[in-house]
């Protein structure tokens, strides 16, 4: 009797274990399916345009220095941000634009702000024709106040926020996005030459800013007027 009690014990494990193996077995065919079939085209292309993303690197120049060791000329190394499109809804997109411009703010550095329209919301910036072939551009009314126009963008962007000096810095960099255009390969440049606490405040809270990325680019730097010496002498010099 205790040996069929304990046969069919056997017998009962085998039996779970098996059908377990079968729903995992069924789960990962699934999972494969939805992976290569499904799928299959989105992953493909976004693998493709993150293999094809081009970055543009300069060599850096070695230093121009006297007959006594002096440097003359060097080459620094500044930090640009660029902003690639990503996946990301236009609220999470405003949100990231709202924190990087409130950060690059607080350092002081500039970012692109070509919307006709001030800070205030208050007065356009262009006049006369100008100021007709833009509203006429965006399909709005010839007699259109500067408050009447910021709301439009503020739709046009799904842009939540209340606060208008916050929704006027989130219009001025997606307006350079609408002008300017950008894609997961083509970037946006946001800020050029941005302190090193600007790019450790963006490490730390990576997650608040999808999509920005850090570039370098080298900057000659010359010292030529400590040691009396014009530049044109040392560019001659060196072709």
């Amino acid at each position: 009797m205790k040996k069929k009690i304990k046969k069919e014990n056997i017998n009962l494990r085998f039996n779970i274990f098996t059908i377990i193996t079968y729903i995992i077995g069924i789960i990962l065919i699934v999972k494969l399916f939805e992976l290569q079939i499904i799928n299959g085209a989105t992953y493909r292309e976004t693998s493709n345009n993150r293999l094809s993303r081009e970055s543009k690197i300069e060599a850096a120049r070695g230093d121009i220095v006297d007959r006594s060791g002096n440097i003359l000329a060097t080459t620094t190394t500044s930090f640009n941000l660029e902003l690639y499109k990503t996946k990301s809804d236009d609220e999470t997109l405003n949100k990231c634009i709202l924190n990087l411009t409130e950060l690059l703010e607080k350092y002081q550095k500039k970012y692109p702000d070509n919307f006709p329209i001030n800070a205030d919301c208050q007065e356009f910036t262009i006049e006369g024709e100008e100021r007709s072939k833009w509203l006429a551009k965006y399909k709005l009314q010839e007699d259109s106040s500067a408050q009447e126009a910021v709301q439009y963008f503020k739709n046009k962007y799904k842009i939540t926020q209340e606060n208008m000096k916050d929704v006027r810095k989130i219009i001025a960099i997606r307006y350079e996005i609408t002008t300017k255009g950008y894609s997961n390969t083509k970037s946006l440049t946001i800020a050029e030459d941005v302190p090193r606490e600007v790019l450790a405040q963006i490490s730390e809270r990576n997650s608040e800013f999808p999509g920005i990325t850090v570039t370098t680019d080298s900057q000659r730097k010359y010292n030529l007027r400590k040691f009396g010496i014009s530049y044109n002498r040392i560019h001659r010099k060196n072709k």
